[in-house]
């Protein structure tokens, strides 16, 4: 692809978003940053929610992935399914009954002060971790691909990307995301339609023949039952429920969509469309990885070294330029649809549970405006310092240490919810900051602790139940 056609998508990528940006940014108030006034569309938060949950991560690992591990990833999914379905009716009702801005003003009303600001401290860190790691990976993707040809700078790039995403969220914020999801949403699932029909094309094969390859294909093999194993199937099912309920339920970035919906039933009814319609959607995507290695058999190509450059080598330089625009297009939307949604959360998460600002005050705009500038920088700062350490051992472990702390998060809402029990609210920060810390010496220790088991998703649980464990230690004889 010329740098002048690249330079051309990416600009009219943006251009669509910020079109998008001006339509939802009219007649707005101060609440529409944090609620969208509580009316957006169900069907509209459900199809855009797809976008949202398929980072860029998810959208050029899954189908390498598929070489390695084959369908084993849809072990996952499938808990992810049930982890959807009780969130729409455990979760969902809990937090339209108290009509909540930021979640975790439930653990201000459950367990106190101390418990509220902890398990909002733990989203901040996650999410800023997380969403840099995933927009970092992303950007050195784009990077090597288009930028570095067009004499860009890698920390120019994530500052251009960075203030792209400010500009178009800074007003309308969550109200603005809803409907640019669902435009991201259009263009990951084209570019993965668009990819499969090329590669049908090429080989001069049927989709009913494609559904045979796929079938007969080593890899699409879903089950592993070896206990051993990381991709163990009650290991993976029990982890996608478990994950799905911490990283959706209990995190600011995916309940705050759901509650811009009208009311809870419309909410509910989102929740259940949007899962059935998540797991055809990765289905597509494994389903693109076998076919993405049968074409390379088929032709010859020989399969790069790192599993995660696989789709990228074949659409941007084995599939014409059309496919390769709709790959970056893909891409893009894969990287910003979670990275827009992130830098809103954030913004709203401190500004409702350290700064206590009114949603409904007008004065708040300045604040607000100040909180989200602030957290743009702080995303600009850690992925240049990503970048700096250029080791990525060092990298993905910061990213997996993000992860132990979404743990606290399922212990204390568990316990609030599972028990009328409360407990001594100054001594949950130092249960929570023990919990990561514990687990992170067990799955180091675990292989010759536990006879060679291996732990994967499942230590989110373990984690989860070691906070639960420590809640039961400091409990008060007051019922709440």
């Amino acid at each position: 692809m010329s740098n002048t056609l690249v330079l051309t998508v990416i600009i009219s990528f943006f251009g669509l978003l910020f079109l998008i940006s001006w339509l939802t940014s009219r007649n707005t108030d101060s609440e529409t940053f944090f609620t969208g006034n509580r009316k957006s569309p169900w069907y509209l938060v459900a199809f855009g929610m797809i976008g949202a949950t398929i980072s860029g991560v998810t959208f050029i690992s899954v189908p390498g992935e598929v070489g390695t591990t084959a369908w084993n990833y849809f072990q996952f999914i499938l808990g992810n399914f049930v982890g959807y379905w009780i969130i729409a009716l455990v979760l969902l009702p809990l937090y339209y009954r108290m009509n909540l801005v930021s979640i975790y003003e439930y653990l201000d009303n459950r367990f106190g002060f101390r418990s509220y600001k902890t398990g909002s401290f733990f989203f901040l860190v996650s999410q800023t971790i997380g969403a840099s790691f995933r927009l970092f990976l992303i950007a050195g993707v784009l990077q090597l691909a288009f930028f570095d040809a067009l004499g860009i700078p890698f920390w120019m790039t994530v500052f251009g990307t960075i203030l792209l995403i400010w500009l178009y969220t800074y007003k309308a914020g969550i109200k603005t995301v809803v409907w640019t999801d669902t435009l991201q949403t259009l263009f990951i699932l084209l570019s993965v339609g668009i990819t499969i029909v090329v590669i049908l094309k090429d080989l001069n094969m049927s989709v009913t023949e494609m559904a045979a390859a796929v079938y007969k294909h080593p890899h699409s093999s879903i089950f592993e039952w070896e206990w051993r194993s990381g991709t163990n199937f009650f290991k993976q099912f029990i982890a996608g429920i478990g994950i799905t309920i911490v990283m959706t339920g209990l995190d600011q970035n995916m309940m705050q969509k759901n509650l811009t919906c009208k009311n809870i039933n419309e909410a509910q009814k989102n929740l259940f469309w949007f899962s059935g319609a998540f797991v055809i959607a990765n289905m597509l995507f494994l389903t693109l990885g076998v076919m993405l290695y049968y074409y390379a058999e088929t032709m010859g190509i020989a399969v790069p070294a790192r599993t995660d450059d696989f789709f990228p080598e074949l659409a941007i330089n084995h599939f014409g330029i059309i496919t390769g625009i709709f790959f970056l297009l893909g891409i893009s939307a894969a990287a910003y649809s979670s990275a827009d949604s992130a830098l809103t959360a954030l913004t709203t998460s401190f500004c409702i549970d350290f700064l206590n600002i009114d949603p409904k005050s007008k004065s708040a705009k300045k604040r607000r405006m100040l909180v989200h500038i602030s957290f743009s920088l702080i995303m600009f700062i850690v992925i240049v310092l990503f970048r700096i350490i250029n080791d990525e051992s060092v990298v993905t472990s910061v990213f997996r240490a993000a992860g132990y702390t979404y743990g606290p998060l399922l212990g204390l809402f568990t316990f609030g919810i599972l028990t009328k029990r409360m407990v001594y609210d100054k001594w949950v920060p130092y249960i929570a900051v023990a919990s990561p810390i514990l687990c992170y010496i067990i799955d180091s220790n675990s292989e010759k602790w536990l006879g060679g088991y291996q732990f994967g998703f499942e230590l989110l649980l373990l984690n989860g139940l070691i906070v639960f464990t420590g809640l039961m230690l400091i409990t008060k004889r007051k019922k709440y």
